[in-house]
């Protein structure tokens, strides 16, 4: 009977050693109650969702009794990872094709909540300054990301240097280049290192945050510039499902798209983001 008892014993500590242990590491706790007077922690691209978080969080946030904790990364996979792992509440640097992309590929439980703005992507190039002076056999740096190659290659399209496939808009890669009469190559590179790229390639297209971080003025330098009219790829706030009606974050996507952070975008970046 002593021996039985132990066994049972020993039976029943372990099940609730492994309960603890899938609780504590593998399954998901319940969320705990949201304190609404906790700083919000939001990660963003330095330039210019940094700068713009940055203006709410110090002139706009206070009068809500809003704390905003401005975390910076400079690529477009940590802010999400982040957010999954729980380091972050929310992020603001990402469009909507981007995150969707991101949690069809990942599994990650993200919503969007708000647009803000967006950033025009731009060919750029430190030798030329027109389509037409574009060189045969020409290399042209694009991004490695899904969302952004695709949107790279749109805009090559929409200016009549290459055509793609049908369908394929959304998706498109280089292998789905129907026609490219100026035989142009292309260098896929991370997003963030396309600024870098123009020592090397003829031109490249560079997402607008990027552009602007390394000194370029998209309304200015760029050699073709995306329409922002109807532009599906705002940047927008992005928090994980279980926040959604966190108060906290409904009041930062009240601010982001408040009157007075319109006119902070206008007046700071002069046409290179535009608000929404």
């Amino acid at each position: 009977m002593r021996l039985r008892s132990a066994l049972l014993s020993t039976v029943a500590a372990l099940t609730a050693a492994v309960t603890l242990a899938a609780c504590g590491a593998g399954a998901p706790e319940a969320a705990a109650p949201t304190d609404p007077a906790a700083p919000l922690r939001v990660g963003v691209s330095p330039t210019p969702h940094g700068q713009i978080l940055r203006y709410v969080a110090d002139e706009l946030a206070p009068a809500q009794n809003l704390q905003i904790d401005v975390v910076e990364f400079t690529d477009y996979v940590q802010p999400n990872t982040a957010l999954v792992d729980g380091s972050l509440d929310a992020n603001y640097f990402q469009t909507v094709p981007y995150l969707e992309d991101f949690t069809a590929t990942s599994g990650a439980d993200l919503a969007w909540v708000a647009p803000v703005h967006v950033e025009p992507l731009g060919l750029y190039s430190r030798t030329l300054t027109d389509l037409a002076a574009l060189p045969d056999g020409a290399t042209i740096g694009i991004a490695n990301d899904a969302t952004n190659e695709a949107r790279g290659l749109r805009l090559l399209a929409a200016n009549g240097l290459i055509t793609l496939n049908p369908g394929s808009d959304t998706t498109a890669t280089p292998r789905d280049i129907a026609t490219n009469p100026k035989n142009l190559q292309f260098s896929e590179l991370e997003a963030a290192q396309l600024p870098r790229s123009l020592d090397d390639t003829d031109a490249s297209v560079v997402n607008g945050n990027y552009a602007i971080d390394a000194g370029l003025n998209p309304a200015q330098d760029a050699i073709v510039l995306e329409s922002a009219e109807g532009n599906p790829n705002a940047n927008g706030l992005v928090t994980r499902t279980e926040l959604q009606g966190d108060p906290r974050i409904t009041a930062l996507a009240q601010l982001l798209q408040s009157p007075e952070v319109k006119a902070y975008i206008e007046q700071t970046f002069a046409g290179a983001v535009i608000p929404v």
